[in-house]
């Protein structure tokens, strides 16, 4: 059967990443990238989905692209919870939604509404939940964030549906990256 993932997780001004050339940017985008390879190689990945959130969404769409050049059946859609997302963002990070969302397969809002409530993003949780088989977020638990509304809903969901894998790239797995990374630097 073929998987659709959910990605989420840190926005990028929680990890203090205000570009793409931090060091930590290129930390969670190889995360990303290993898990995403290991889960096309080994669990029939077809779709990455995410809402194209600041930071982990992003970064995941944007590798995610670029592994579509060595896994063309990969395919990735960004789902926006209303018509108006990111429009209070300042024009650059507007600017890259527009961009990512021209470069995906599908991309679309969940209503044509604009932001009117909270329930909204519960619905968008729900839809998500609902139209996926697993989610990864870049995310610890013991280090809470924006992202711990959409920790909360899957680990409610997975007491449901215990089926429904939920895989955690963390603070610990991401130091170690970066160390494995530096080391691979110094090796060159």
């Amino acid at each position: 059967m073929k998987k659709r993932l959910w990605i989420t997780g840190y926005r990028s001004f929680e990890l203090g990443a205000f570009n793409d050339q931090d060091p930590k940017v290129q930390v969670v985008k190889r995360a990303i990238k290993d898990d995403l390879v290991d889960e096309i190689e080994n669990n029939d990945l077809e779709w990455l989905i995410t809402s194209g959130q600041l930071g982990a969404e992003q970064w995941a769409s944007e590798t995610a692209i670029e592994l579509k050049k060595t896994f063309p059946t990969l395919k990735i859609a960004i789902m926006l919870p209303f018509s108006d997302f990111g429009s209070q963002w300042n024009p650059e990070h507007q600017s890259a939604l527009l961009n990512l969302r021209s470069q995906v397969d599908f991309s679309q809002s969940l209503t044509q509404e604009g932001y009117k409530s909270p329930i909204q993003l519960r619905n968008f949780q729900q839809f998500m939940l609902t139209h996926t088989d697993e989610a990864l977020m870049v995310y610890d638990p013991e280090n809470t964030g924006k992202a711990d509304y959409d920790y909360k809903a899957i680990k409610e969901y997975q007491g449901k549906h215990p089926d429904y894998t939920l895989k955690l790239i963390d603070f610990d797995m991401l130091t170690d990256l970066s160390e494995e990374m530096e080391e691979e630097r110094r090796e060159w």
